[in-house]
């Protein structure tokens, strides 16, 4: 192959009314960070936190220095609001 390899990776973030998920092309060697970039994600949901929030890879927590490969779905992890025992005994006892 000549010129620049490139790998599909998907990139997939979700909040309570929206979600996010995208297939981008990039250059291989490319760094979770770059895919996200990539993905337009920072221009659809511009809050400054999303670029400190977590990140992973099929679902495992991943930094976002180290290279993606083809086919990985890269995830951004927003933080929760509630912890989900605490939601659910409120629940059972409103019940």
């Amino acid at each position: 192959m000549t010129g620049t390899e490139t790998i599909t990776v998907e990139v997939a973030y979700a909040e309570p009314a929206s979600q996010f998920l995208e297939t981008v092309e990039v250059a291989a060697g490319s760094t979770l960070e770059e895919v996200i970039a990539a993905s337009g994600l920072y221009e659809r949901y511009p809050d400054p936190a999303l670029r400190k929030a977590a990140t992973g890879i099929w679902g495992r927590e991943t930094a976002r220095h180290v290279v993606v490969n083809h086919g990985d779905r890269v995830e951004i992890y927003r933080p929760l609001r509630q912890d989900p025992r605490v939601a659910r005994r409120e629940r059972a006892g409103a019940g």
